[in-house]
């Protein structure tokens, strides 16, 4: 179990924030954290509860705006610690004003409520839709998922509750709907010092996400960086066997009931397994995407049994009160007063805790051999981890063979992976010697006709030229309406469309290479845009390519894209952690690299590199390919 924690907080991100406010802490433990720094800005007194307006920070200068609701006694706060309930808010653009009603209750029940804004629409507004709606696909490059900004957040403002006197540390719990639904299960698996959690409207499998196509009208908080692969079950067996309850509507559009009966179903196997059954329910009520009554009083009776040891049934414990003249106004309840903080880092967070990956140092030939050997065993962990375990065989077939009076051919057909059958077109010089090299030139998606035919003629070789369709090209290709849909639902279960395409290229060659008449030893791949990152990879992983022929390659992968969503989809999960393309280019060494068009600057390193190897000339730049011929 242990394990398994330790790959939750590496694909929520959580370790780096964790090592940053206390480097000396293990990760693992969710308690050995700093104090909170809270500024107060402002109380409001009421009958029977009293709101404390503050703001604290969970990073440094990254502000979480919050009010504290505490249960009073004839205006005076009561003495001795209390349960503490952490309610994290949904994707309502009022945040802790549309929700105070549900904070509130849970100060009239005895308890200390903190309700946190979020990131993206609280007084100070940051980013949840990085992809869902600016083009910033290089999240997924960086491992970066707001989801983590918001658990760090909840689990900051468990630290806030528990180093207070007036709130039991011991008894703290977590809730809320939507978005803060989602958040409920990121914290509660993140933090065993909840004692219960409550998600409602929050929950759903992963299959039903991309297959229902829910996830179109979800944004990024709404999953981790699924390294490892996993399922919300996966997340739910971190809280078990502690009090949960899953509570849904039975007409969500956002999540279907059926998969949040499934994974109900899927997590009771783990209680039961634990002995905790009765610690796991599902609420089911009728309706869409909202509180019902039924949930919301479940909830307050289930915290008031498991964090106070109080039998009170929902039908007598009471609902919240949202009459127009119980609630109180935003400006009652701003916490900045005088208008954000200019120090605050909530609208750059997402690029304040990323840093660049260094290039390697490599001081000579077995520098290099090393660094590059340590660089595929990062990537196929953490960026290429879904790659198929036992592939099945190529099962490379011709299909139909043609001709002409300057070379022979046939088109290939060969498996991928399960459920992908590739093609390739194959054709050979008739200067070509008998056992020739053999380039193989990718295809791009939405090209023009014949454009990589005409790409490939221009390099000046009798070598054997194989046009190939990685998926997503050629007879795999998808619309550019649906390009948005795919890029992210292929994010969500631990791949991406340009790591996908990695592999398909990476069997490519595997089916080259057992044609007749090619010299399995000298092998190319040429690429255009996009597909050069696809290649540079491909290359970097077999470890055999002979020759790469990049025309305008990106500079890097960490770049936004198009809003839409429609640009170049070169993202692979978590490869910013560890490289970039012109680092990647440089460990290809001694391999040929030819660089077509404008060469980034970028690549100067690997340009470097090359010649510190002695060998400059086996990296080049050229106005275009027909400036270059094979030696």
């Amino acid at each position: 179990m242990q394990e398994r924690r330790r790959q939750y907080l590496e694909m929520m991100g959580l370790e780096e924030f964790l090592r940053a406010l206390d480097p000396t802490s293990s990760p693992a433990v969710s308690h050995e954290r700093p104090p909170v720094p809270v500024h107060l800005t402002g109380v409001v007194e009421r009958p029977r509860y009293r709101i404390e307006k503050l703001y604290y920070e969970s990073l440094p200068r990254l502000y979480v705006t919050a009010n504290l609701y505490l249960p009073t006694r004839q205006g005076a706060v009561k003495t001795g610690p209390r349960a503490g309930v952490l309610y994290v808010c949904g994707h309502s653009d009022t945040q802790k004003v549309h929700y105070q009603a549900h904070a509130r209750k849970f100060a009239q029940l005895g308890f200390a409520c903190l309700i946190v804004e979020t990131v993206q629409l609280g007084e100070v507004r940051g980013y949840h839709h990085g992809v869902y709606r600016e083009g910033w696909h290089h999240w997924t490059s960086r491992g970066y998922s707001p989801a983590a900004i918001e658990a760090i957040n909840g689990m900051r403002g468990l630290d806030l509750l528990a180093q207070r006197p007036d709130v039991d540390g011991g008894k703290l719990g977590v809730t809320g709907i939507s978005g803060g639904g989602a958040v409920t299960w990121w914290v509660a698996a993140a933090d065993e010092r909840i004692q219960a959690a409550a998600s409602v409207c929050g929950t759903s499998t992963l299959a039903s996400y991309i297959a229902d196509r829910t996830i179109d009208g979800h944004c990024d908080c709404m999953w981790l960086n699924n390294t490892y692969r996993w399922d919300l079950v996966d997340v739910g067996a971190l809280i078990a066997p502690r009090p949960f309850v899953i509570a849904s509507q039975d007409r969500d559009p956002l999540f279907t009931i059926a998969s949040v009966r499934k994974v109900h179903r899927q997590l009771k196997q783990v209680y039961t397994a634990l002995g905790a059954a009765d610690r796991l329910k599902l609420i089911v009520t009728p309706g869409g995407h909202a509180y019902h009554p039924k949930a919301t009083t479940g909830i307050f009776s289930w915290f008031a049994k498991h964090l106070q040891g109080r039998a009170v049934p929902p039908e007598r414990i009471g609902d919240v009160d949202e009459t127009p003249a119980s609630l109180e106004s935003a400006e009652t309840l701003r916490v900045f007063v005088n208008g954000p903080l200019k120090e605050d880092r909530t609208p750059t967070i997402q690029d304040d805790i990323f840093t660049p990956p260094a290039p390697p140092e490599i001081a000579d030939a077995e520098g290099l051999k090393a660094a590059r050997v340590d660089l595929v065993a990062r990537l196929r962990k953490r960026t290429f981890g879904a790659f198929p375990a036992d592939p099945p065989p190529l099962d490379a077939r011709v299909e139909y063979e043609l001709a002409d009076e300057r070379s022979t051919g046939f088109r290939l057909a060969y498996t991928s992976e399960e459920g992908w059958r590739l093609r390739a077109m194959v054709l050979r010089p008739v200067t070509a010697e008998a056992h020739a090299p053999a380039v193989i030139a990718l295809r791009s998606p939405d090209e023009e006709f014949r454009a990589t035919d005409r790409f490939a003629g221009s390099i000046h070789a009798p070598w054997v030229r194989v046009f190939a369709e990685p998926r997503g090209t050629g007879d795999t290709s998808w619309g550019q309406d649906i390009h948005w849909h795919v890029r992210r639902c292929a994010a969500w279960t631990g791949r991406t469309i340009a790591s996908m395409r990695v592999w398909d290229v990476l069997r490519t060659i595997g089916a080259v290479r057992e044609l007749p008449g090619v010299d399995p030893a000298r092998i190319g791949l040429a690429a255009r845009g996009e597909m050069c990152a696809v290649a540079l990879y491909a290359a970097l992983l077999n470890g055999r390519i002979a020759t790469l022929l990049l025309d305008s390659p990106p500079a890097t992968q960490n770049a936004p894209d198009r809003k839409d969503g429609r640009g170049t989809a070169i993202e692979m999960l978590n490869c910013l952690k560890v490289t970039d393309l012109a680092q990647v280019a440089g460990l290809l060494f001694p391999a040929e690299i030819v660089i077509a068009g404008e060469r980034p600057e970028s690549y100067g390193w690997a340009e470097a590199l090359y010649r510190r190897q002695g060998q400059p000339e086996r990296f080049r730049a050229v106005k275009d390919l027909t400036e270059w011929s094979a030696r």
